[in-house]
């Protein structure tokens, strides 16, 4: 992938991110309940802690669940959970060997439509109805996969222009600017709930 992604604004993961489709994809899958920071450096400190360069998908498949749990765990931990998520990371790799056959760009190299390509990223394990719109607006914003109705396909994530997720972050600045969207609809959301159960309390 000739591109230059800044989603961990670290620079050994960014590089790796930039040209490994399957960090990208874990950097992506690890991105719950973490800084979007610390979710895109987890490729890199998973590569080195098993020392290599980049994922090996077929090693990370094939590895003792204790063991890599345990890789994940060691201080600092690569997630908040990283029992359960070095359990998806492995299932992930599992799902790229067996569909894939271990080729993660394959998931959306010659993807014929934004539709067939939001398919695909769904049927990934740990990859729910969000993050795979969101993924496929990196790709379409980022890496130029654009099947026809790609946007559409992102849902809101793939719209010009927008602040609203990791697809949009390509510098300090939109970083900033994600997550002050991140936090107002955090607060908006709060602020609905908050009227609904006034609401619910004044009818009864």
């Amino acid at each position: 992938m000739a591109v230059s992604l800044h989603l961990a604004q670290q620079a050994d993961a960014d590089e790796l991110l930039s040209r490994s489709p399957l960090a990208l994809l874990t950097g992506m899958l690890l991105d719950q309940q973490v800084p979007m920071e610390q979710a895109f450096s987890g490729p890199w400190t998973i590569a080195r802690r098993m020392g290599a360069t980049d994922l090996d998908v077929r090693r990370i498949a094939e590895f003792d669940p204790e063991e890599f749990a345990a890789l994940v765990a060691e201080k600092p931990a690569v997630h908040r959970y990283p029992g359960s998520m070095a359990k998806r990371v492995q299932q992930l790799c599992q799902f790229l060997v067996a569909e894939y056959d271990g080729d993660a760009e394959a998931v959306w190299r010659g993807a014929a439509s934004g539709a067939e390509l939001l398919r695909r990223l769904n049927a990934l394990p740990g990859y729910g109805a969000q993050k795979s719109q969101i993924f496929l607006a990196l790709l379409g914003k980022q890496l130029g996969v654009r099947p026809t109705g790609w946007r559409e396909a992102a849902g809101a994530y793939g719209e010009e222009g927008c602040h609203r997720s990791v697809a949009d972050i390509t510098d300090p600045a939109t970083l900033g600017e994600v997550r002050a969207y991140k936090q107002q609809a955090k607060a908006a959301a709060k602020a609905a709930k908050t009227a609904k159960t006034a609401k619910a309390a004044e009818a009864e």
